[in-house]
């Protein structure tokens, strides 16, 4: 299972986490390509890479140029432009988990409901690059898991589009809450909202690095060249050492609630992160039929999915506890078939063999374009990729 933990001892942005990703071995003609899925103007940006150094530390510096003028978004049109695009699934969970974060964050602080949010910076295009960059280097690494460190809190003030703020500005201290952060004798900003939003939506941990076995190191810069010392963000790619961790399992049980909104429920789960969601049928008090909800989400999640299910739900209470959980390896990988490219999980046994598992959304992506029964597909897919190397 492979590991990425993201030191952000010299602070992180969105553009510096693109380049450390790319400078582990994802692919810039893969950003390119799925960027070009989104419905953006094609000739309104440009994106490359040039290798550059910050300390005598040799590292790839991430570029987004633009050529005409690009008005602000709202939060539900970067949505539905992630929606309406070709990317693959896991790379528009990631995403659209990043953006509902920052939203999120904008609309507490300027108090304004979460659809009705102006994003200014975030908004732009460069952002949207950075961001979705960013969740397409990740599956391009077949990152499972995400820790970061402690991030430098910053001093002093920054000009935006609301004025001169101190930093951290408010978006970006809405965005620390529940991370660890540490004190910074440097003045200035070195967390952006858009690298805070990357940690507090994907990070299971924030603080010591994860045991793993390291394999590779990137190193994205920052457009400062400071004397005082390297403005790089670190990426340490690993596999993990151990597959056994402490996970928390949250239970609610339902029995006044619209069944519609259930699959919702678990939609918005999903998103902000839980691991396994299920509905289970009870019957309850007064022979009433129900449905026990039980969330399966890192410690760090327990906050945001709880009130997420107070919220979303007819719930009055909740109850959470720890677990202890035994997994086995597995990679996300792409195989050539007779239908074409699919992706399919593959499945380390405790004896070394591999199991592969194709994904349902590309099975029935594949079913519909081949007009082919989806068990069908199943089988094809099946037949064809055991044994078969990674296209």
């Amino acid at each position: 299972m492979n590991i990425l933990y993201l030191d952000c001892s010299a602070g992180i942005a969105g553009d510096m986490t693109v380049a450390a990703l790319i400078d582990l071995g994802a692919p810039l003609q893969m950003v390119s390509d799925g960027l070009k899925t989104l419905s953006l103007p094609p000739a309104s940006f440009a994106i490359g890479t040039e290798r550059t150094s910050r300390g005598g530390i040799a590292a790839t510096r991430f570029d987004v140029s633009f050529h005409e003028h690009h008005h602000h978004r709202y939060y539900p049109d970067i949505v539905a432009l992630i929606d309406a695009s070709n990317l693959a699934a896991p790379v528009k969970e990631r995403s659209q988990r990043i953006f509902r974060r920052l939203a999120e964050a904008e609309a507490l602080v300027h108090g304004v409901p979460l659809e009705q949010v102006h994003f200014h910076e975030v908004g732009a295009i460069d952002s949207i690059v950075d961001i979705v960059g960013t969740a397409i280097c990740l599956d391009a690494l077949d990152v499972v898991e995400l820790y970061a460190s402690a991030l430098p809190y910053g001093r002093g003030w920054v000009e935006t589009a609301h004025g001169r703020l101190p930093i951290p500005a408010p978006a970006t201290a809405e965005l620390m809450r529940g991370l660890q952060v540490a004190d910074d004798p440097l003045p200035g900003e070195w967390v952006t909202p858009t690298g805070a939003a990357i940690v507090a939506s994907l990070a299971t941990a924030t603080g010591k690095a994860p045991a793993m076995r390291i394999t590779a190191v990137g190193h994205g810069a920052g457009s400062r060249d400071c004397p005082e010392r390297p403005n790089l963000l670190r990426a340490v790619l690993g596999e993990a050492t151990t597959t056994d961790d402490e996970i928390m399992v949250v239970e609610t049980h339902l029995d006044d609630m619209n069944p519609e909104v259930l699959g919702f429920v678990m939609e918005r789960l999903f998103a902000e992160g839980a691991l396994d969601v299920a509905f289970s049928p009870l019957q309850m008090k007064k022979n009433r039929p129900g449905t026990k909800l039980t969330v399966i989400t890192p410690r760090k999640g327990l906050d945001r999915l709880g009130r997420l299910i107070l919220t979303e739900t007819t719930a009055i209470g909740l109850r959470y506890y720890p677990v202890e959980r035994m997994t086995l390896a597995r990679a996300n990988e792409e195989r050539a078939t007779s239908l074409g490219t699919v992706r399919v999980k593959v499945i380390t046994g405790l004896d070394g063999s591999n199991r592969i598992a194709p994904e349902f959304d590309e099975c029935r992506r594949l079913a519909a374009e081949a007009g082919l029964p989806l068990q069908e597909v199943y089988r094809i897919i099946e037949r064809e990729t055991a044994g078969s190397p990674k296209s």
